[in-house]
């Protein structure tokens, strides 16, 4: 019962300890964090690991502390310490990793992306994206290989896997070639700079921007809010069109199949009346040209410039309706009309049908050519009256 007691006012005293420690890293932070904006942050991130590692570790101690190492009277001592370790690596991981998601996103906190001219944000941003992963991912390792390590025999254990470890590399890298394909892949997009978070990017002839790039796999955000998922393998065996690799401003076309009888001059009066009136234009650029003039129509193409390829989208869908009313309204025969001519057929005279003889009218008139289709040409002689032979009845 002295032990019992004893154990129950350690553990009593360690959650009281627990309580003020945290107040009183509550109170240090919120302190610091009227003069800097990071304090606040990291109070927010890490307050909930900070507060389980705290606990644990006096909890441990006060469990050693109050039970004495005695394994005949308390055998049960060095079970009840060898849990209390294993969770202590636990959570001391997850205090590590939230430290480590802290200085990532205090160093991302320099690079805005909600500027025109993002492109250097973006590419840190994937960057450092790419190692907090990594970063996580050894975290975790280490702490699940000191959590093994804590057990007895698992030494031993690692020393056999070790002697047959050739074998079994051989085997793992053959069976996980295709997902270590992808990791590296993955590494590779994250400092090529082929592709950043938030470019946009055409891929399968679907246009989307980049939301998420993974060490295997990289997600698309398309414009009907469908999310494209891909290999990372995909970006770096596949042809792709990414239009905002360099900067995030773009140049869009607007086309129109027209009459002759259209004015490209007032067209580009009006244009300039749009794009003044426009809070989308960014003023670089403003084209009206004439491609093309075959077919009965003229096609009359203007190109516009925004600094997003939202704003391209919005921008051209604006000019193109406000091209069509002001053709409506001002210009209406030079709307697009299919041109038929009609010609009238030449009068031709009558033809003259030849005479017939009056026997092919008979019945018979034709009967030597209709025989000979059948029979074929057979030769005829005539027989005169004088060559007829007398009838021997006669005598």
């Amino acid at each position: 019962m002295d032990i019992l007691l004893r154990l129950l006012v350690a553990i009593g005293f360690a959650l009281l300890l627990t309580a003020v420690a945290a107040l009183v890293l509550h109170l240090v932070f919120r302190a610091l964090g009227r003069r800097e904006r990071w304090a606040l942050a990291l109070s927010r991130r890490t307050k909930h690991p900070t507060r389980s590692t705290l606990l644990v570790a006096l909890l441990w101690t006060a469990f050693t502390t109050s039970v004495p190492n005695d394994l005949d009277r308390f055998p049960w001592r060095d079970d009840v310490s060898h849990v209390f370790l294993i969770v202590m690596i636990g959570v001391g991981c997850w205090l590590a990793c939230e430290l480590a998601i802290f200085l990532e996103s205090l160093g991302l906190h320099r690079y805005r992306v909600d500027v025109p001219d993002n492109r250097v944000a973006r590419r840190v941003r994937t960057q450092v994206l790419i190692i907090r992963r990594l970063t996580v991912a050894v975290l975790v390792i280490i702490a699940v290989g000191a959590i093994l390590l804590t057990f007895p025999g698992v030494e031993a254990a690692g020393a056999s896997v070790l002697a047959s470890a050739g074998l079994l590399s051989v085997i793992a890298g053959l069976a996980a070639q295709s997902m270590l394909g992808n990791v590296f892949a993955g590494m590779q997009l994250a400092f090529s700079g082929s592709i950043r978070v938030d470019d946009v990017v055409v891929v399968e002839a679907q246009w989307g921007r980049i939301e998420e790039i993974t060490l295997t796999y990289v997600v698309v955000h398309l414009w009907d809010d469908r999310r494209f998922v891909l290999p990372s393998t995909y970006f770096t065996s596949t042809p792709f069109e990414n239009w905002t690799r360099t900067s995030s401003e773009l140049l869009g076309a607007v086309e129109f199949d027209l009459d002759w009888r259209v004015s490209p001059s007032d067209m580009r009066e009006e244009l300039d009346r749009i794009l003044a009136t426009s809070t989308i234009w960014d003023g670089r650029t403003k084209v009206l040209q004439v491609t093309d003039a075959v077919g009965g129509f003229v096609r009359v193409r203007i190109l516009v410039t925004a600094p997003d390829a939202g704003g391209l989208f919005d921008l051209r869908c604006y000019v193109r309706e406000e091209m069509v009313e002001w053709v409506q309204r001002h210009h209406p025969d030079a709307l697009p009309l299919q041109r038929v001519q009609l010609t009238e057929p030449t009068r031709t005279p009558p033809t003259k049908r030849s005479a017939r003889n009056e026997s092919d009218s008979q019945l018979f008139g034709e009967g030597d050519e209709r025989s000979a289709l059948f029979t074929g040409p057979i030769q005829t002689s005539g027989i005169h009256a004088d060559e007829v032979p007398p009838d021997p009845r006669a005598r």
